[in-house]
């Protein structure tokens, strides 16, 4: 082992043992800092490190913090089982700054929520098979699942997973879950967006697809995010859509996208090549099973609107600001 390797398992040895005095044992920063003999400074860093690693995941009760008459107001309007509002900053709706600012809490603030809503359904269901998308909020899901045990659970992405390198992508999405928690984890083994619609239907009868397909349509629980059409949509930024081609599904009338399928504001399916070219689990084969909208980000409220409209989703895991924006809207 290299000196480098030593030093890494080290610090996450040192991370552990700060989280667990810190959390677990009640002291302070600075009482934690003097029994594992080192700075206060350190102690805080480690802290931070142990809640982005996932190391720690906290779960919030959010009976006296949550939105309910917006939750009621948004589960009657768009005939939900479920809605689960996280706390609203209340900052300025026609800042634009602000958006960007509150953007990370929000991703941060949903992915909890939709993290503790999975531990209660995995929990109930110990042979759950859980669907999942792709995206930073995703992402963040699986950073709070520390201490989860579903060994008997399964999951399997419902797009295509060979993407882009990221820690939101569908592969690292159900890789991460499924280590977490001792589950399984399947991914469907095609490219997001086939390079034709001919090029799709022949990976799409490929076994492998097929299985991982079947296995699909067995989700007792899906979770998906959903994504805004501009510039700085994740898309974009990861190049799986080119400029061109947003400008055409702007024209179409796209609202949004929830693993790559484009939908307009009824909720409906634009006709567009891209449409065609998508591999996974299509919209109606999300309607057949419980699918759980995430949407973090005031950027998405009309993403949320568009959705909601086509009654597939039936719940909903959305930050407060965004809520009460979509709740304001006729």
């Amino acid at each position: 082992m290299s000196s480098v390797e030593g030093r890494l398992i080290e610090d996450d040895v040192l991370m552990a043992r700060a989280a667990w005095l810190y959390y677990v044992g009640g002291l302070n920063q600075e009482a934690t800092a003097k029994r594992l003999g080192t700075t206060r400074a350190r102690v805080n860093k480690l802290l931070s490190d142990a809640r982005e690693s996932g190391l720690v995941s906290i779960t919030i009760n959010s009976t006296n913090v949550g939105l309910l008459p917006t939750e009621e107001a948004l589960r009657d309007r768009y005939g939900l089982d479920f809605c689960i509002c996280t706390p609203a900053l209340r900052q300025d709706p026609g800042h634009a700054g602000d958006d960007a600012f509150l953007a990370p809490f929000a991703f941060r603030a949903v992915g909890t929520a939709a993290a503790t809503h999975l531990r209660r359904h995995l929990l109930d269901n110990p042979h759950a098979v859980v669907g999942t998308g792709w995206g930073r909020t995703l992402e963040q899901m699986t950073l709070q699942m520390a201490g989860t045990v579903a060994p008997k659970a399964r999951f399997i992405s419902l797009m295509g997973s060979l993407t882009a390198n990221s820690a939101y992508n569908p592969f690292e999405v159900v890789h991460s879950l499924a280590k977490s928690s001792g589950a399984e984890g399947y991914v469907l083994p095609a490219p997001f967006i086939a390079d034709t619609a001919e090029a799709r239907q022949i990976l799409i009868s490929q076994q492998s697809v097929q299985i991982a397909l079947q296995l699909a349509r067995q989700a007792s629980m899906a979770y998906i995010s959903l994504g805004e059409l501009h510039e700085d949509s994740l898309l974009r930024r990861q190049g799986m859509i080119t400029s061109a081609e947003l400008r055409e599904l702007h024209d179409l009338g796209a609202v949004g996208d929830t693993n790559g399928l484009f939908f307009d504001a009824h909720g409906a399916a634009v006709d567009h090549p891209l449409n065609r070219r998508t591999i996974g689990m299509g919209l109606e084969d999300l309607r057949a099973f419980p699918t759980v909208a995430l949407v973090a980000g005031r950027s998405k409220v009309q993403a949320a609107r568009g959705f909601l409209a086509s009654g597939i989703a039936r719940g909903l895991i959305i930050d407060g600001d965004t809520a009460l924006e979509l709740a304001a809207m006729a």
